[in-house]
């Protein structure tokens, strides 16, 4: 069992590059969950580390871990203090004409036994702002750049879906399944977290193959931050 690739290594903090598939949590099944692999990325240390944040099962992407109880309560305090620099590429399915915007929006759970949980825009929500760039478009397709301030459930996946009116490329729940991609189409690029007297913790993920075959991003490193 090899480990997630790492992107960042220090006393105090890892950044992995997580794959798209591997839940952070261990599901209701008992099947694989990083928890398989936290005993692996101790790399000495008595202790295992922990996940600071979430990603979804199908986001791959940057993950920061803490090495230390004292280190996840600090970073865990910069992403509620909204400290944290974070930046995601989608692949949209449908063409957005913005070159650039911010969507604002209120959002709310709701739940049904027929379909399950999703998040909403409702005017009685909670808050959620995300800035975003168009970077290509090939296709019927839309890569953009999505830079959150905020860290709602789901927030990049409705953001797309109701703020720009196009769903993430394979969202089950706020689009479609589409057989051109095996999974949502969202990928954490870049984690940064300034420290006080220390380098930032900073990481870029590189673009998954999955992405990469769709053609829509053979001029992106010319973009990227």
């Amino acid at each position: 069992m090899t480990h997630p690739p790492i992107l960042f290594e220090d006393a105090e903090a890892l950044v992995i590059d997580k794959p798209a598939g591997l839940p952070v949590d261990r599901p209701r099944s008992g099947t694989e969950s990083l928890e398989d692999y936290l005993g692996e990325l101790r790399f000495g240390f008595q202790r295992r580390p922990a996940a600071v944040h979430r990603l979804d099962t199908d986001t791959s992407g940057c993950l920061l871990l803490a090495r230390n109880p004292k280190a996840l309560k600090r970073f865990a305090r910069a992403f509620e203090e909204r400290t944290v620099e974070k930046s995601y590429l989608g692949i949209l399915n449908g063409v957005v004409d913005a070159p650039t915007g911010t969507i604002e929006l209120a959002l709310a759970k709701i739940s049904s036994a027929e379909s399950g949980w999703r998040m909403i825009a409702a005017r009685k929500g909670k808050p959620s702002v995300t800035h975003w760039d168009r970077l290509a478009q090939a296709g019927g397709l839309t890569l953009v750049r999505f830079r959150p301030v905020t860290g709602r459930t789901h927030q990049i996946r409705i953001h797309a879906a109701a703020g720009l009116g196009a769903a993430l490329l394979g969202d089950p729940v706020y689009g479609r399944r589409d057989r051109r991609a095996g999974r949502t189409m969202l990928h954490a690029e870049r984690l940064v977290l300034p420290r006080d007297g220390k380098e930032d913790i900073a990481a870029t993920a590189p673009l998954p193959a999955d992405f990469r075959r769709l053609g829509i991003t053979e001029d992106l490193e010319w973009t990227t931050t």
